[in-house]
């Protein structure tokens, strides 16, 4: 599948750089993962290890504060555990199996980790670990750092379940459902947050709401999980069938199912979203300030580490 999509994907035109704290942050990172009791020794330290959550981290922050870039590299890390939980331990098989979860990590977002009386209490050593991340991200950046990551991680939480919904009914989402969940599934809003949180370049609310802006995040957060969609096919294909890939859901749409065609459609999709980009970031270069341009870099180094990470990383061999 790496053939395909080196072939078939535009490379991003963007420089390919990692931070130079990368090595020394990835063994910290999994040590925060084990001292958290995310994983033990075993299987999952393996499957945690070959993800290279900080290889991912390091090319997306390839500048800045080393603490910055292990709060990025232990939510990737958090994300994962949480991940390699749903869809290969069957946590995410059924939303009655996952909802119990799902509610006491937002009791661990609503700040209610420490209480003895509500789902909170079930949280394990997932809610443990967000209620970690959230402490420092507040530390990071105070009360609005927080509050917008909290709320990205809301949305993700809340939109697993709707992949497991459809996993327990066997059913292939819609083409247009899927892009407006998949930047929601993918993680990628809080951990844009955090990127820009460890650069200092955190937009403040008139930026974000900006509609040039917010239409640049869309086309990044889009561009990070269809590239991932079409350099995972393979491995997903070849294992567990799961409808919750680009490829998976262009197929299901087209009378004949042709997954040939499907990568193809995948992939043509991707470099025409990098052309939208491009186009919009260049009309944003033009006119935004020195807080804009901080946050279109964040999001150009997050498409292009999404690519050389998703060439290396052993999670997709």
């Amino acid at each position: 599948m790496r053939t395909f999509a080196v072939s078939a994907l535009r490379e991003p035109p963007f420089p390919s750089r990692q931070h130079d704290a990368t090595g020394r942050v990835a063994q910290e990172s999994t040590e925060w993962a084990l001292d958290q009791g995310l994983i033990s020794n075993g299987h999952r330290l393996h499957r945690l290890r070959r993800a290279d959550a900080a290889g991912l981290a390091g090319r997306a922050c390839p500048e800045g504060p080393v603490d910055g870039l292990r709060l990025l590299a232990d939510l990737i890390s958090w994300l994962f555990v949480v991940d390699d939980a749903c869809d290969e331990d069957g946590l995410g098989d059924s939303p009655t199996r996952l909802a119990p979860t799902v509610a006491a990590l937002l009791d661990v977002l609503d700040g209610r980790e420490g209480r003895t009386d509500g789902p909170g209490a079930a949280a394990g050593p997932l809610g443990a670990a967000l209620g970690d991340l959230c402490r420092r991200a507040r530390a990071a950046g105070g009360p609005v750092a927080l509050l917008r990551f909290v709320g990205d991680v809301r949305e993700y939480l809340l939109a697993l379940l709707w992949e497991a919904a459809n996993r327990e009914h066997g059913r292939v989402p819609g083409l247009a459902e899927y892009v407006q969940m998949r930047r929601h599934t993918g993680a990628v809003h809080p951990s844009f947050t955090l990127t820009e949180l460890a650069t200092g370049a955190l937009p403040d609310a008139a930026q974000r709401t900006e509609p040039s802006l917010v239409a640049l995040d869309l086309l990044a957060a889009d561009l990070v999980c269809w590239c991932n969609d079409v350099f995972s096919y393979g491995k997903e294909h070849l294992g567990q069938p799961d409808a919750h890939n680009l490829v998976a859901v262009i197929a299901a749409g087209r009378t004949d199912g042709d997954q040939s065609s499907a990568l193809r459609a995948a992939a043509d999709r991707f470099n025409e979203a990098l052309s939208a980009y491009l186009a919009t970031e260049a009309a944003l270069l033009a006119t935004g300030d020195d807080g804009v341009r901080s946050a279109l870099t964040a999001r150009r180094n997050w498409i292009r580490a999404t690519y050389d990470w998703s060439l290396r990383a052993a999670r997709y061999a």
